[in-house]
């Protein structure tokens, strides 16, 4: 990289001139409205130099100049010194990389992480938040990955708890022998059709009691359906034969039903955890760590965790009855999987912000615990889903149904392509298999440019736009780089004896010289916007390179066949880049 070039020249040049050994020289890109391609920032070095900063400025710019064969000229605006790297440099830079097929991509594996998402509960279908959850897990995935990490896809399947006792009374009371092949439904969603009714009836139980004369308090807790599942959840706990086969039976519904889902999202796992399995493991660590005084017991025989001395509170592992709570289980995976692979040296969990607090709670438990791999752990925090009609509740069924969903990206995809018209000589197979392409596109493009942190109001329909920071319109320039390709017929990357670059090639190089530092700073951060923004800013300026640079009627054959080369290494990046995002490019459009 120019930087590592240009910094020991940059030291040794204030050494020389002004006696000073200096650790750091900050460097940036320059802005786009000065000349110049890097940018030393003088005003850090005014702690050591003494002067005037445009003077000092200059004085560097000169030494760089003078001793680094890949400075051309320099210019300085206050206390920044704006670097001209030459077009020599670029085009050298350009003909050492042979295919950008895998460029930045690092191929040598080191140092295992775990990142799990989904994580679903077993009774009710994948939402507008798992589809969130998914698609940053997956995407996480794949570019820590292509940064050179060994790396374990994995969910922990939420499958016990009074959440799937409501539906499993539901379906009992009201069920009538229900399947999913006697319904037409998929699995998961009959099985949430009844966490929904239980609900209904839940309610309904509880205004009866109200009119009872009880206060509401006591009807919340007095309701008859509440006080079943409650009583099943003991039950499947005691391992009571009838109920543990009701339990799979519903479960493995859901499990198919969700597996279509995964399948049509683009996104897969290399192991599954149950917490079925895993609260045991950590109901077996929570009574070894009551003998040794990391937990306490209650009068009520309830079991706690004291973190006030951390400045949080007091924390319940196991309820009076003995029945495990999330942290029980939590603390069981987590145990496991590093029993299953001992060679992870981080875990990354991909969920929600509502539960920051819970993973803070969970990390310092398994520290106190006395587990050293408990500091790499990391909560891949991300906000909401919000959509214009307001906010999403599952108990009342007004969620936005992910195979839904995915339905209607496709299914809008189709109606804007054909009001654009660009689809003649396709057959209706080639269509439907375009829809899905842009319509998938456009849905996890629109999800994965936001930061993680933030909170996202998704609009369907605004995510389809040919035009602008989308996945459409990012397909769409792949495709046409695509059919240059297929006219120019250019097989191989000849080395080209070019001596300068249009300003418009330039800049194309540039950027793709940067690919393998975005991916690596993602991987850091753990954000796929910024892979995603780097693809639209890549797409932003070929386009405008496509604009302004004649690529068929160049001068010569040999800028010609370096034109179509710049197009051929673009497209190998955005096919390369939106891989990580999980998101197919089309051939054409």
């Amino acid at each position: 990289m120019i930087q590592n070039i240009l910094d020991p020249i940059a030291k040794e040049g204030i050494k020389s001139i002004y006696k000073i050994d200096l650790e750091k020289i900050e460097f940036q890109d320059t802005r786009k409205d000065f000349e110049g391609d890097i940018t030393i920032v003088v005003f850090p070095l005014l702690k050591h130099i003494k002067g005037n900063p445009v003077e000092i400025a200059n004085q560097i710019g000169n030494y760089v100049k003078d001793h680094s064969d890949i400075v051309s000229g320099y210019n300085v605006v206050k206390g920044f010194l704006n670097l001209v790297i030459s077009d020599a440099y670029y085009i050298d830079y350009f003909n050492q990389i042979p295919d950008f097929k895998d460029f930045g991509i690092v191929k040598d594996k080191s140092g295992a992480i775990m990142v799990e998402y989904s994580s679903p509960n077993t009774n009710k279908p994948l939402h507008l938040g798992h589809i969130r959850n998914n698609l940053l897990g997956y995407s996480v995935a794949e570019i820590l990955s292509a940064s050179g990490k060994k790396v374990y896809k994995t969910q922990i399947i939420n499958d016990r708890g009074i959440h799937i006792c409501k539906s499993m009374v539901a379906w009992t009371k009201f069920g009538q022998g229900e399947t999913p092949e006697t319904t037409g439904l998929k699995g998961d969603k009959l099985v949430g059709n009844y966490y929904v009714k239980f609900d209904k009836e839940y309610k309904k139980e509880i205004k009866d009691l109200i009119a009872k004369g009880k206060t509401e308090e006591e009807a919340k807790k007095e309701a008859p359906i509440l006080l079943e599942a409650q009583e099943m959840l003991r039950q499947w706990e005691a391992g009571d034969p009838d109920t543990v086969a009701l339990w799979k039976k519903m479960n493995q519904w859901v499990y198919k039903g969700f597996d279509q889902s995964y399948k049509e999202l683009g996104v897969d796992f290399d192991t599954n955890y149950y917490e079925s399995d895993t609260y045991l493991l950590g109901k077996e660590f929570v009574a070894e760590g009551l003998e040794t005084g990391v937990f306490f017991k209650k009068d009520d025989g309830s079991v706690w965790i004291d973190l006030t001395d951390e400045g949080l509170d007091e924390k319940i592992v196991l309820r009076a009855d003995g029945t495990a709570v999330y942290m029980t289980q939590d603390i069981g995976t987590a145990i496991q999987r590093i029993k299953d692979f001992p060679d992870i040296e981080g875990l990354v969990y991909t969920v929600g912000n509502e539960q920051d607090y819970h993973f803070k709670v969970l990390f310092l438990i398994l520290k106190k615990m006395g587990f050293e791999w408990a500091q790499n752990l990391h909560h891949l925090s991300y906000g909401m889903v919000d959509l214009p009609e307001g906010k999403m509740k599952s108990r009342e069924g007004t969620v936005v149904d992910a195979d839904d969903l995915m339905r209607e990206m496709t299914n809008t995809a189709g109606e804007i392509s054909q009001e654009l018209g660009k689809l003649e000589g396709y057959s209706d197979e080639e269509k439907q298999r375009l829809y899905k392409i842009i319509g998938l596109g456009a849905l996890k493009y629109y999800i994965l440019k936001v930061d993680p942190k933030k909170r996202i109001l998704f609009d369907p329909k605004e995510s389809i736009d040919f035009n602008g920071n989308t996945g459409p319109f990012i397909q769409y320039t792949y495709a046409r780089i695509q059919s240059i390709l297929r006219k120019a017929k250019v097989d191989s990357k000849e080395i080209i004896a070019i001596d300068t670059l249009h300003p418009k090639e330039k800049e194309l190089v540039k950027l793709l010289q940067s690919y393998p530092v975005i991916i690596q700073n993602s991987a850091e951060n753990l954000s796929p916007a910024l892979i995603a923004n780097f693809t639209y800013e890549l797409v932003k300026s070929y386009n405008s390179f496509y604009q302004s640079v004649p690529i068929f009627g160049a001068a010569n054959e040999d800028e010609k066949t370096l034109r179509v080369q710049l197009s051929s290494a673009v497209s190998s990046v955005i096919k390369s880049s939106f891989k990580l995002l999980g998101i197919e490019v089309p051939e054409r459009m």
